[in-house]
């Protein structure tokens, strides 16, 4: 076998690249990038593989090359990961953490997530989905009705994700208690990297709107790993993605808190709810310290500006008294957001703030 073999005319900027001698390991290797959609380059040394390791969006290094003088004389890079037909010896690990590796992926039992992580690295770039999360000032301020309400008019292709594992399920809010698909009890165990578009193809979908909700069966926290791996998977995938986190207190949230692309804190009109989100606003180090501000309308109480005084944030929608949503909720029938509709149109203020956010950080190069 050549020191240098392309395995096809494709750019090299779109070619995973191989690194490796051992011909059974490189022909488990081609074919598990076929079925990823992908081709590969193989370089061993010399020039090629000093532009294929800089170009390629995967590097797959055999547990044979971990030795070689000339991987070890390049620039540690992302994306590299070490793929072996068995156990690594203590020494091929010490070389394995040297090069900067991900992951070491051990064939065939890590055969599926190598699948996936190669699908994912050679898939056409997508628009990054944007993240809202959405919290309550106080008990019964109405963020998980808002942060529906803003996943149901941003659909379809959207995911509003349950924060709160003690709220009863937002599945209830979109009358989806009875579909079938995963819930948090079953994905508290994510960690790291995600197929987004298996994740979404598992959840309940309703209007448009994948949701992943709490159980009312066996309610339980939501560690921060699993959390992140969500929201990443999808939004990895171009879906936006809606968090509510109707319980401000840590943990529950806190991961979807420092991520967000807009953070929206629903203060009802009275004063002991607007010290509340004052506090939350002003703690040290809050992740709501940027959050923009909806306000609850109260008979008699607090109007937009005295809130916004209050907290010291700016309000981005004010939600009358809807008649309508409580009976809508307890007859299971999800939130009206029709144009016209109270909700609907604090759904599309808060749309309208974060996507001209997202742009304006997209135009400026901020991922």
């Amino acid at each position: 076998m050549s020191l240098s073999r392309a395995v096809s005319s494709r750019a090299p900027s779109t070619r995973p690249l191989v690194v490796s001698s051992d011909e059974e390991l490189v022909d488990d290797l081609l074919r598990l990038l076929a079925a990823a959609g992908a081709e590969a380059e193989l370089a061993t040394g010399g020039p090629a593989l000093r532009r294929a390791h800089r170009n390629a969006p995967l590097v797959l290094v055999g547990a044979d090359a971990l030795g070689g003088a000339a991987l070890r004389s390049l620039p540690r890079r992302p994306g590299v990961v070490v793929v072996t037909a068995g156990e690594l010896p203590a020494a091929e690990w010490a070389s394995a953490v040297e090069l900067g590796a991900e992951r070491v992926a051990v064939l065939p039992d890590d055969e599926s997530w190598l699948l996936a992580r190669s699908s994912a690295a050679v898939r056409s770039p997508v628009e990054r989905g944007w993240l809202v999360a959405v919290g309550g000032s106080c008990g019964g301020a109405g963020a998980s009705t808002v942060a529906t309400a803003v996943a149901l008019a941003a659909a379809p292709g959207v995911l509003l994700v349950d924060g709160d594992p003690w709220g009863g399920g937002l599945d209830l809010l979109l009358g989806a208690e009875r579909a079938d698909g995963l819930r948090w009890p079953d994905l508290t165990g994510l960690r790291g990297r995600v197929a987004g578009d298996a994740l979404l193809a598992a959840l309940p979908e309703v209007r448009g709107v994948h949701v992943l909700a709490s159980s009312r069966e066996a309610p339980g926290p939501v560690p921060d790993e699993a959390l992140s791996a969500v929201i990443e998977a999808a939004r990895s995938v171009g879906c936006p993605v809606v968090v509510d986190v109707s319980r401000v207190g840590p943990p529950e949230g806190a991961a979807a808190l420092a991520d967000a692309d807009l953070a929206v804190l629903v203060v009802p009109g009275r004063l002991r709810a607007a010290t509340a989100a004052r506090l939350l606003v002003d703690q040290h180090g809050s992740p709501w310290s940027a959050a923009h501000l909806v306000v609850g309308r109260v008979p008699g109480g607090l109007g937009r500006e005295e809130v916004a005084h209050v907290v010291g944030r700016p309000v981005v929608a004010v939600l009358p008294h809807d008649r309508s949503a409580v009976p809508r909720s307890e007859r299971g029938e999800p939130p009206a957001v029709a144009a016209r509709s109270p909700l609907g149109g604090v759904a599309r203020r808060i749309l309208t703030e974060v996507r001209a956010g997202a742009a304006q950080r997209a135009g400026a190069g901020v991922r």
